[in-house]
């Protein structure tokens, strides 16, 4: 006879425990809580519960009745003195002279002294016909063991419970050194593909590796060799866990996922021996996906300094470095890692054979914005007046986190503002917010700060306005926001991968605008300009030292001196003479005195119109870049007595013909 088949295995996680269905801990506790009651009822409740049935008496009642020969039977309990009894069955009868016939007569209960007097024990004596009996009850077995028994249990839960802890604190340390890797299977898939709007390049690069894992014979055929890892790189909130979900959700097979920074502890070893436990619990399960989130926390350069070479972050890279692609082979296994610092990482870990693929996710372009747009207003209430197209336009820079913030901001605009939709105002609101700060709109300023703020920022204006190749002007306001006393807004026309020397040095012409028409205007500048002279002088300097867009310091680059990492910089020197930081620092003056003196000639060119635009922000404190524009072209059609006197006459004048860049 064939023996049945064994059961299959249980299946296990990726540390090692059954997968099995396990029993509910609080059904547990329930039956032990009800398990405790049922043994407390048994002893308990028959102590409650009246043993016989029948009418309840007085003492002297029974006393009466005994002397009037209405009762056939009396039990007297010697402990509680509680009496019980029966009486005659019906008038002009006697007792039956045998007691089992007496009790099926009618029934009395009572309660007497537990010691009688002797004229009571007199009369029950001589009571004619009176089954009269005395009873000393004995308390049973378990009655007499309980109070006994009681403390013991008591004794021993106590012990018990102190062992129970000790287990578990045993247990915690003796599995320190296993993976807290989270698995994730075709049962739990959450987020797939679908969720993740644009970047249809890295999602195609991904897709392969998950469809090599679900049909790996496809590739096999002719050759091919599936990726050992993929590296998704890109800045901040641009989506890179989002898409690991995404694999999660659609690979089809296990799917491992762990954070750098749970390999690491404050015992010795335990990095990499959660390694070795991760990669092992992997090999169990054949084929699997194994996602390390910010994987830079212990992938980073081995003895850079300051380390040495026992780190206990270098001996987990070093554990991983074998895991990956050592003495032993693992075959259908995949890693994924994403990190916003892939030039920290160590050259070993990014070699082929280990992380063959290193997967850009960059911050989404005008198509890619819209679309992530798209899917964050699901489910939200939108006015028809919202155009996202506009709204992705007006948010370049932003990440995909970033627009998620964005669309909540709006949404929290219309609450607060007791609509019940989203409308296009609530977006520009939401933006100004993300972009420029809260308004501080509570923070009071003197009029002559809010003149020179209202000239400051109008140079801004009006530089961005005219200049030939500057970012169109979106919006100009003097409300505090933020940090900032007032905010220039300009838009791109469109995405800028690479940057011209005319648009770089236009760029500096506007930021130098506020600084040079407070000069004109008040003969003094202020203490506004701090933060455009920062950004000038950092973004002149790159021009010089890495860009190579001084004719005196020609086609050289030696790049900025960046952030020391873990003492990789500490005894490194600059790479240049001191004659060349010399003639470097006098490019950079020159370049930001040109950029000065360009500032200076465009706003007298456009002087009357400069004080239009400052005169319209002291009244409106906030204006559009087409009215900015609408400023300008009246400002050169005729002469300062033609000038709008207040905010009404904005709205109706005449539109220019000609752009800004004729002028």
């Amino acid at each position: 006879m064939a023996k049945p088949p064994p059961p299959p295995p249980p299946r296990t996680d990726g540390s090692g425990e059954s997968r099995f269905p396990k029993t509910d801990p609080r059904w547990s506790r329930l039956l032990l809580w009800l398990a405790m009651f049922a043994v407390l009822a048994i002893f308990f409740v028959p102590s409650f519960t009246p043993s016989t049935a029948g009418d309840e008496i007085s003492y002297d009642q029974f006393i009466q009745q005994v002397d009037e020969g209405q009762i056939c039977r009396a039990e007297i309990n010697n402990l509680t003195g509680e009496i019980e009894g029966n009486y005659l069955p019906a008038e002009g009868q006697s007792c039956q002279a045998d007691v089992e016939a007496v009790q099926d007569n009618p029934a009395f209960t009572s309660k007497g002294p537990i010691e009688l007097s002797e004229s009571d024990r007199t009369l029950l004596d001589n009571a004619e016909g009176l089954h009269l009996s005395f009873t000393t009850p004995q308390s049973s077995f378990w009655a007499n063991l309980i109070p006994l028994l009681l403390p013991i249990g008591l004794l021993i839960g106590f012990f018990w419970w102190m062992q129970r802890r000790a287990q578990g604190q045993i247990g915690g340390i003796m599995s320190i050194g296993r993976s807290k890797a989270k698995t994730y299977s075709t049962e739990r898939p959450g987020t797939t593909f679908e969720d993740v709007a644009g970047y249809a390049g890295v999602k195609q690069e991904i897709t392969e590796v998950v469809e090599f894992l679900k049909e790996p014979e496809k590739y096999a055929e002719i050759g091919a060799r599936i990726p050992k890892g993929m590296l998704l790189v890109g800045p901040p909130g641009t989506g890179k866990t989002l898409i690991a979900r995404a694999v999660a959700g659609e690979a089809g097979v296990p799917f491992l996922s762990v954070s750098g920074s749970d390999f690491m502890e404050m015992f010795v070893g335990v990095g990499a021996s959660r390694v070795r436990d991760l990669f092992e619990s992997a090999r169990k399960m054949g084929k699997a996906i194994i996602f390390i989130d910010e994987i830079d926390s212990i992938g980073r350069k081995r003895g850079a300094g300051l380390g040495g070479g026992h780190d206990e972050r270098e001996q987990t890279l070093n554990q991983m470095l074998s895991e990956m692609d050592g003495f032993e082979t693992t075959e259908g296994i995949v890693m994924m890692a994403a990190t916003n610092r892939p030039d920290i990482l160590d050259p070993a870990l990014l070699r082929p054979g280990r992380f063959d693929r290193q997967v850009v996710v960059p911050l989404p372009e005008l198509d890619d914005r819209l679309a992530i747009l798209r899917v964050h207003v699901k489910g939200k209430r939108t006015a028809p007046d919202v155009d996202l197209n506009t709204v992705a336009r007006g948010a370049p820079g932003m990440s995909g986190a970033d627009l998620a913030n964005l669309v909540n901001e709006a949404a929290l605009f219309a609450v607060r503002g007791g609509d019940t939709m989203i409308r296009m105002q609530h977006f520009e609101s939401a933006r100004d917010r993300v972009l420029m700060g809260q308004k501080r709109e509570s923070t009071a300023l003197s009029p002559a700060e809010k003149e020179a703020i209202a000239y400051h920022e109008a140079g801004h204006a009006v530089c961005a306005a005219v200049l030939p190749t500057a970012d169109p002007l979106h919006k100009v306001t003097i409300i505090p926001s933020g940090m900032a006393l007032g905010v220039t807004m300009q838009l791109p026309e469109s995405e800028r991968h690479i940057y011209r020397q005319d648009y770089i040095e236009d760029s500096l012409v506007v930021r130098m605008g506020g600084r040079v028409a407070e000069d004109m205007v008040f003969g003094q500048v202020s203490t506004g300009a701090n933060d455009d002279l920062v950004r000038n002088t950092d973004l002149a300097t790159k021009m010089v030292r890495e860009w190579g867009m001084s004719e005196k310091v020609g086609p050289m680059a030696w790049g900025s001196d960046g952030e020391m990492f873990l003492g990789d910089q500490m005894v490194s020197s600059k790479n240049y003479s001191d004659e060349t930081a010399t003639m470097i620092d006098e490019e950079v003056g020159r370049i930001l005195r040109e950029a000065e003196d360009r500032c200076r000639d465009t706003l007298t060119t456009h002087r009357l119109g400069l004080d239009l635009v400052a005169r319209a922000l002291l009244e409106r404190e906030t204006i559009s870049g087409e009215e900015v524009e609408r400023l300008l072209a009246h400002a050169q059609s005729g002469p300062s007595e033609t000038a709008p006197q207040n905010a009404a006459q904005l709205t109706t004048m005449p539109e220019n013909p000609a752009s800004p860049s004729d002028n």
